[in-house]
């Protein structure tokens, strides 16, 4: 297993052509946010946002709209419950993320088999949160797409069958495998699974033990694969950059905010193009 250092960010976040667009840095479809859950999406999306992705639209729930409007007016908002909007949308993307405050209700269910009866193979598939859960109790049958798992250890506990305990490297590798795709299992030292090898992430902090931590990660990979062409890379230097800032957070704060990692990647990712 690869130690990760910043070296995967200076491989991975590129210098700026000067003759771009928005359409240049990808399309993220960012779906959840249920009538209880909408600050997760909200973190994600501004996640997204924020690590510089061209366009952004999250599909939620209409008691969500007015919170997103006021707080990232540069991301886009639709209806989840509108098959036509949710299927549109979606075949649009880049990279659909799909789950932070979805919730498990029979509308969460609805809407996560619409997003996979969607996308396509040539899509990335961000698969976090609620949609994990509802995959592994629904025994859902996952759509051909490139497909990025964050699940957290009882989330992947759901999804593979491998009890916490018993989470070790061959045996998650092995149900990788069988998902297809990547696996970013969150914990203290987060582990990246892909189909080119193993990856450990050695930074990060106990200040960072607060909610909104994985919607913000999600969001984070979301807009990093619809910007850089290397997925794995871009998967790797998401998921170091998360902690990184937050390891420089933390030497004056007690605590971390996911809001406030956020609001650091411009800045952070300015020092570390190549």
């Amino acid at each position: 297993m690869q130690t990760l250092t910043d070296e995967i960010l200076s491989q991975t976040i590129r210098i700026r052509p000067k003759e771009s667009h928005k359409g240049t840095y990808g399309r993220v479809c960012l779906v959840g946010g249920n009538d209880h859950f909408g600050g997760a999406i909200l973190m994600a999306t501004e996640a997204s946002v924020y690590s510089g992705a061209g366009l952004n639209t999250t599909l939620t729930d209409p008691s969500n709209f007015v919170s997103l409007h006021a707080r990232m007016p540069e991301a886009m908002v639709a209806d989840f419950t509108s098959q036509a909007e949710l299927t549109e949308l979606v075949a649009a993307a880049n990279t659909v993320v799909i789950g932070p405050g979805l919730g498990t209700t029979t509308q969460s269910l609805h809407v996560l088999q619409t997003v996979f009866n969607t996308v396509a193979h040539n899509q990335t598939l961000i698969v976090d949160g609620s949609a994990i859960t509802l995959v592994a109790d629904k025994s859902l049958q996952l759509p051909d797409a490139q497909l990025i798992f964050t699940p957290h250890q009882m989330e992947w506990q759901r999804l593979s069958g491998i009890k916490i305990a018993d989470q070790t490297d061959e045996a998650n590798e092995k149900v990788r495998r069988e998902l297809g795709g990547t696996v970013v299992l969150k914990s203290h030292q987060t582990k990246i699974y892909a189909p080119n090898g193993s990856y450990l992430n050695t930074a990060g902090t106990p200040a960072q033990a607060t909610g909104g931590m994985g919607d913000t990660l999600a969001g984070m990979i979301g807009g990093f694969t619809a910007q850089f062409a290397d997925q794995t890379n871009a998967v790797l230097a998401a998921v170091y950059a998360h902690s990184a800032i937050a390891d420089e957070l933390a030497e004056h704060q007690y605590v971390v905010l996911p809001t406030q990692i956020i609001h650091q990647l411009p800045q952070f990712m300015h020092d570390h193009q190549a």
